[in-house]
């Protein structure tokens, strides 16, 4: 299975796509995460990525793409891999595409999460955690029971990550409508295209998903 999760920040792909790579033997690849995992490992390309961002710099799309092609070689690629956070624009889409034409590789779907923006950034902005054990909270949807005292652990301190500011969010979203939203019609012109709904119940996203994957004569391993 090669699959494509797409979607805004906050729509849940890292989420499902956890699930997938547990569920269908297959590897989670977060260019984010490869990235720093590369220059942790002092890797050539780790090497020669972090060359450019201790510049200043912006690691080019062909760096990436070399990084991609030597990790989906990799064993634990070997039943497939779900790519999350890559391609972010066209031309990353144009370059994904022949990277897997010369390895061989078909990709089988991309799926997209749909989401109400307005909702999404109520569910982003409100988290919050306890700063002592991590326990997730939400101003609207999941309270203390007793307020300013976390439920596991009692700590009275809670932390907001400064990325959920309703206007971070906002910047965000409105980067992914103007970069990566225009590859939505780059994948439906290919077939490849299939959209779930987003703002669902984590397990009727999961059921969606898994939905698509039968129509598509994808099985669980």
């Amino acid at each position: 299975m090669e699959l494509i999760l797409l979607g805004p920040p906050g729509a849940g792909k890292g989420t499902q796509s956890k699930f997938l790579e547990t569920r269908y033997g297959v590897a989670q690849i977060s260019t984010g995460d490869m990235l720093r995992a590369e220059v942790k490992a002092g890797s050539p390309i780790g090497l020669e990525a972090k060359s450019i961002m201790d510049a200043g710099g912006l690691v080019s799309d062909e760096l990436i793409i070399r990084m991609i092609g030597e990790r989906i070689s990799r064993p634990d690629c070997a039943k497939g891999f779900i790519l999350d956070g890559f391609p972010r624009t066209v031309p990353q889409a144009e370059a994904l595409d022949k990277l897997l034409h010369e390895t061989a590789v078909d990709l089988d779907a991309v799926i997209e999460l749909k989401v109400d923006e307005t909702v999404l950034v109520e569910r982003i902005s409100g988290r919050f955690t306890c700063a002592k054990c991590g326990t997730g909270y939400h101003d609207s949807f999941k309270q203390p029971k007793q307020a300013g005292v976390c439920d596991i652990c009692g700590g009275t301190e809670f932390v907001r990550r400064p990325d959920d500011k309703a206007e971070t969010v906002h910047a965000r979203l409105e980067a992914y409508n103007a970069q990566t939203a225009p590859i939505l019609p780059y994948y439906k012109a290919k077939g490849r295209l299939y959209s779930v709904d987003g703002m669902a119940e984590m397990d009727d996203v999961q059921a969606q998903i898994e939905a698509v994957l039968r129509q598509i004569g994808v099985a669980a391993g």
